[in-house]
C-alpha cells in the first residue's frame, strides 16, 4: 500500500569550500520538516552552474531523522535536479535499504514545491518489513 505524507519545511543552505573554477558549488543542508513528517535532516549538495542563464544541475544526499506518521527512525534521500534554460526537473528518492528502526523497509519519492519563501513537500512511500507491507 502506498502512503502520502505532506507538510512544510524550513531549509538552511550554507556555502562550503569547493574545488575547481568551472561553476562547481558545494553547500551543506540543514532542514526542519513539519506536518506528517516531523524531522530534521543534514546533508551535502553539489551544484554546477553554466554560462547560460537558467541552466544548472545539482545532486544531494541528506539523512532525515524523526517521525513519519508516528513511526520513529531515519532514512536517506538522494536528489537529482536539472534545469535547462529555466525548465526544471527534480527527482528525490529514498536510498534503498537506508531506513532504520520503525522506518526500516521504507521506499518512496518526495517532491518539493517553492512559492516565494514557502517550502512544502509531498512524500509518496511504502513501508515493508520482512517482505510484508505495514498498515
Amino acid at each position: 500500500m502506498e502512503y502520502h505524507a505532506s507538510g512544510t519545511f524550513d531549509v538552511n543552505l550554507s556555502p562550503q569550500p569547493a574545488t575547481g573554477d568551472w561553476g562547481l558549488g558545494r553547500l551543506s543542508i540543514d532542514k526542519q520538516f513539519h506536518g506528517d513528517l516531523t524531522a530534521t535532516s543534514a546533508g551535502e549538495m553539489l551544484s554546477a552552474m553554466t554560462g547560460v542563464e537558467g541552466s544548472a544541475a545539482y545532486v544531494a544526499l541528506e539523512r532525515v531523522s524523526g517521525t513519519l506518521h508516528g513511526r520513529q527512525g531515519a532514512f536517506t534521500l538522494q536528489h537529482t535536479g536539472v534545469m535547462t534554460r529555466g525548465d526544471g526537473q527534480l527527482t528525490i528518492n529514498v536510498v534503498p535499504d537506508s531506513g532504520s528502526n520503525e522506518l526500516s523497509g521504507l521506499s518512496g519519492t518526495m517532491s518539493i514545491h517553492i512559492q516565494g519563501s514557502a517550502h512544502t513537500y509531498e512524500f509518496l512511500y511504502t513501508l515493508k518489513t520482512n517482505s510484508k507491507h505495514i498498515s
